[in-house]
């Protein structure tokens, strides 16, 4: 039975990711939002996937062939503008390209603790996009480093969002997997560690360079405080 339920869990992957680009594709051109805000949608969207990934999949080499496709089709959207909603007006933002390599890092990398993998999705999840889209609408006290601009503002969003989604995720994974669960105190310090780390690693990190470096950082957080 497990082939026949990685295979079902491919199909659903890709009907749920393309599903999510169209879904932005119609925002944009009939709900006229921005690509910014479109951009960002995406990014929530598939992200959260992580969670169908550890709830569907049960071999870890099939569960590896979305992430790695979105790597290719990525890339060409990337060259040829073939995604518009998804792809930024940065051309040398190359962090559609960057992130299905990230999701699937983490999938190799927490294959057997689920719980921990779909944590250290959270802050490049919900924290790299809300500091997108909050630091962009609200984002008055701006500070550089290494050449990029940023906000107070979004990098609050980037810590708040990182901890409420990463102290869930510890919170509430456990319950649906089956594990044992943790203390919603402790879900919450580790969320807070994480958050606090992944904020200060996405204000040092080079545009786009972030969806590389903000989940390694909570993978490699999250490692160490599970030790």
């Amino acid at each position: 039975m497990t082939w026949k339920q990685d295979y079902t869990a491919l199909i659903v992957s890709y009907a749920y990711v393309f599903g999510v680009i169209a879904l932005g594709e119609l925002l944009r051109r009939l709900g006229h939002r921005p690509i910014e805000f479109t951009r960002k949608f995406i990014h929530i969207g598939v992200g959260m996937w992580v969670v169908g990934t550890v709830l569907l999949f049960e071999t870890w080499y099939l569960a590896l062939i979305p992430p790695a496709t979105f790597v290719v089709i990525n890339a060409l959207s990337y060259w040829r503008g073939t995604f518009k909603a998804m792809e930024s007006e940065e051309k040398e933002n190359l962090g559609t390209i960057y992130f299905p390599i990230a999701f699937g890092a983490v999938i190799y990398y927490f294959w057997s603790q689920p719980v921990l993998m779909v944590a250290s999705m959270m802050p490049l999840t919900w924290g790299d996009a809300m500091a997108a889209i909050l630091g962009r609408r609200y984002g008055h006290h701006r500070y550089t480093i290494g050449g990029r601009t940023r906000s107070v503002e979004g990098s609050v969003a980037m810590l708040f969002w990182s901890w409420v989604t990463t102290s869930v995720a510890l919170f509430v994974m456990p319950y649906l997997l089956g594990k044992p669960l943790i203390n919603w105190m402790l879900a919450l310090i580790y969320g807070g560690v994480v958050a606090l780390v992944c904020t200060l690693v996405e204000a040092f990190s080079p545009w786009g360079i972030d969806n590389l470096t903000v989940p390694a950082a909570a993978a490699l957080a999250l490692s160490l405080l599970r030790n």
